[in-house]
């Protein structure tokens, strides 16, 4: 017998939320995420558009095969083409579901599909059909429902139901909607629709005024027992209903709200933390949850009462969303044991990292500046998965250097393909000179289009971790580096971008080759 106060969470990061991004996910990133979001406890997984490329596709079977817990679910059109990919990409998952969609408002139906709502009835009710032949568990999603009659919408969801789909979803596809609106929508089907018991009705909301979270738990009051959200809300525009607000809201108020999710909230810090880190879009300090203020205090009064009393300013306690409650700072006399300890506390489970590359790092590392941080750490884990012993590319050493009366230099080393190759420049700075060195060894040029230099941890002896962004053949790709000297962290996300770009050009050969042979 099902829970009908539960409500499902159904994540969305790997799929709504990365188009976001200004560069594609490797497919190692999306397998690490799709990790991190499992340990959540969420109920649903949308790991991508498998026929939307083929690294995509690989990126969803990979998932379906390696992760278990969640449903893992394919996002499709109603063609027949999107489904069998879909059904294909997931056919190793212990639990998959196809997630289908037609648009349905006037606006949509008019200038975008050039149809009637009947012919995208006759559309929808075809790919749930088929999509049923791969899979019991089918969703099936008015696209841009906040903006459908609600009496159109009762009669695609009626025989949208009739065809297979266990799941509606009904989006405010472009954020538009109030949470009085959207609320009213969900009882007109709850009460309108003569087969709605036979599915559960889901939300997904965009947060182009602000409303994602609010519309979200106004569809939960009203009977939705499904949101799809995304962890820090990323996505489309001003991106999407936030994960870990909705989880918390429905934890603290479940006095009020009478629901619950089965969201493992002591993950959710590390997950938001690993997020911002892989996607390379930062968490704003104010935002809720997750943001570094979310639990600071600055008053007086509000320090005093905190003091006094936790619950006088905090409604929930930084440990409840799995914020570290100490720091623990090492150095090059910490064991092995030590730091093994400190990644449990922080979270972390051994197979998240490879401990001998990792103390290795850190040894590194503290050398350099004394004490090791907690926050040094988890970027260290991060940095360490990204790199591959494989690379064509491999940093060997850096020497620059620069000063106000005289141009910068650099020199690098680098082994290519195992061969070491070293490489001079002059620039207008440390940092374009080792760039325009890069460039030299590589014989490749890339039009930088972001570059972004950020301090982790505090103080003089903060690590610097650089992100850039650079297109080359008309594709964006994203490098990162860390290390405690910023020319270096610069050369490491540069070389990380040109491996990024080695390997894509691994792919086009050999679909190069299966189209010849």
């Amino acid at each position: 017998m099902q829970d009908q106060d539960k409500v499902w969470i159904f994540d969305t990061t790997l799929r709504d939320g990365e188009q976001a991004l200004k560069a594609s996910l490797t497919e190692e990133d999306k397998i690490q995420l799709a990790h991190t979001i499992s340990r959540l406890n969420v109920d649903v997984m949308e790991v991508g558009f498998p026929v939307s490329s083929p690294a995509d596709f690989r990126s969803v079977q990979r998932i379906a095969t390696e992760v278990k817990g969640p449903i893992i679910c394919g996002l499709a059109r109603a063609v027949a083409k999107d489904i069998e990919a879909c059904g294909e990409a997931l056919r190793t998952a212990q639990q998959s579901r196809i997630h289908t969609f037609i648009a349905t408002s006037p606006l949509h139906l008019e200038h975008k599909l050039r149809m009637s709502l009947d012919d995208a009835t006759t559309m929808a009710v075809k790919s749930i059909k088929l999509a049923r032949n791969y899979t019991d568990d089918v969703e099936f999603s008015c696209e841009d429902a906040g903006r459908t009659p609600h009496w159109d919408l009762c009669k695609i969801v009626e025989q949208a139901i009739n065809a297979g789909a266990s799941t509606i979803n009904l989006p405010d596809t472009v954020g538009y909607v109030t949470p009085d609106e959207y609320a009213a929508m969900i009882r007109h089907l709850m009460n309108n629709v003569p087969n709605i018991d036979k599915a559960r009705l889901s939300v997904h909301c965009h947060n182009d005024l602000g409303l994602a979270v609010a519309n979200s738990i106004a569809a939960v009051q009203a009977g939705a027992r499904q949101i799809e959200c995304t962890i820090n809300g990323i996505g489309e525009r001003a991106g999407n209903c936030s994960l870990e607000e909705v989880a918390m809201i429905m934890q603290m108020r479940q006095d009020h709200l009478k629901v619950h999710t089965d969201i493992r909230s002591e993950e959710i810090y590390r997950a938001s933390r690993q997020v911002a880190k892989i996607c390379n879009m930062p968490v704003q300090p104010n935002k809720a949850i997750v943001g570094e203020n979310a639990f600071a205090h600055s008053s007086g009064i509000h320090q005093d009462g905190v003091l006094k009393a936790q619950n006088t300013y905090e409604i929930m306690s930084p440990e409840s969303v799995g914020v570290p409650n100490n720091q623990l700072n090492m150095t090059s006399r910490s064991g092995r044991h030590v730091i093994e300890h400190r990644l449990e506390e922080l979270g972390y489970q051994k197979s998240d990292y490879d401990m001998d590359s990792l103390y290795e790092s850190f040894l590194t590392l503290a050398d350099q500046k004394g004490t090791v941080y907690d926050y040094d750490l988890e970027a260290m884990i991060y940095f360490n998965q990204i790199s591959d012993k494989d690379d064509k590319y491999q940093l060997e050493f850096v020497n620059s250097t620069s000063n106000s009366q005289s141009v910068a230099s650099s020199t690098i080393g680098m082994t290519i393909n195992g061969e070491s190759k070293q490489e001079a420049a002059t620039g207008n700075g440390p940092v374009e000179a080792s760039f325009l060195a890069i460039e030299r060894l590589t014989g490749m040029a890339v039009e930088m289009i972001e570059f972004n230099l950020e301090a982790t941890g505090e103080g003089a002896s903060s690590l610097g971790e650089v992100n850039i962004i650079a297109k080359y053949d008309g594709r964006p790709y994203h490098g990162a580096g860390i290390a405690a000297d910023v020319v270096e962290a610069s050369v490491r996300a540069m070389i990380r971008v040109y491996n990024l770009i080695y390997r894509a050009q691994k792919v086009s050969d050999l679909k190069q080759q299966r189209k010849a042979g």
